[in-house]
């Protein structure tokens, strides 16, 4: 029996969780990222009695897209397997109800489903230092419990139609420290920055801010100005700490 862990996380956070979760099963674990564009995803072998971990960020309450898409290549092949879905501090909605429509479609056994929060991507003063040292000591003692699981998830929370998803919105640019590198180019989930100019397709890109996170010479911004809009628009949503929760 492996455990597994199907990622997309393109700033980290995601992962984060995810590993604090899994290593509780295993000292290792074969890992499947779904933000490698270039990776045929129809190949991953799941066996039927392995553990697996799907997680995923909540984009404006829903699951990315192009992870669900990316997602339901996989056979499940009735494995055991776990939601976890990471939020920025204000809400995740309808993410992880998409997120089991899709292993189920796959052929996953949904057996728990947790919600966590780690540092928003777009405005990381909002649950700055999380994952924290209290959220590892729950997210542990949930892994303790998924461990024992042996039955279907009994309720997930969410709403089915999902809510409508939003567009992109903010797309990060080149600043004038760019030295045209590459790697931002390079890492894209979704392939939207030219490598030549290595502007974004405004239609491509969902704001993911992997560019932003992994660039060597903090060379990619967003705008400020909507920046500070959005921050406001959802500070009242953000100010209370939410804690992590676990559903069996």
């Amino acid at each position: 029996m492996n455990t597994v862990e199907i990622i997309f996380s393109p700033t980290g956070g995601t992962e984060k969780v995810a590993q604090i979760i899994s290593r509780h099963w295993s000292e290792s674990a074969v890992k499947i990222d779904l933000s490698d564009s270039k990776t045929d995803f129809s190949g991953c072998a799941i066996g039927k009695e392995d553990r697996v971990l799907i997680a995923m960020p909540s984009f404006g309450g829903r699951a990315p897209a192009v992870a669900i898409e990316r997602l339901k290549k996989i056979a499940g092949n009735g494995a055991k397997c776990t939601l976890v879905c990471v939020y920025g501090n204000r809400a995740y909605e309808d993410t992880l109800v998409e997120m089991e429509d899709a292993a189920k479609k796959c052929g996953f056994q949904v057996v728990a489903a947790v919600a966590a929060v780690a540092q928003h991507s777009i405005i990381p003063k909002y649950a700055a230092t999380r994952p924290d040292a209290s959220d590892e000591k729950q997210l542990s003692e949930f892994s303790r419990q998924i461990a024992e699981k042996k039955d279907a998830v009994t309720s997930i929370p969410g709403n089915r139609p999902y809510k409508k998803a939003g567009g992109a919105g903010l797309v990060p640019k080149p600043s004038k420290a760019c030295v045209k590198c590459g790697v931002c180019a390079k890492n894209c989930p979704v392939q939207a920055i030219d490598t030549v100019t290595l502007s974004a397709d405004t239609k491509k890109c969902i704001s993911c801010m992997r560019c932003v996170k992994q660039c060597p010479h903090n060379a990619r911004k967003v705008n400020g100005a909507m920046v500070s809009v959005a921050a406001l628009a959802i500070k009242k949503a953000c100010s209370a700490r939410k804690e992590n929760e676990l559903f069996l």
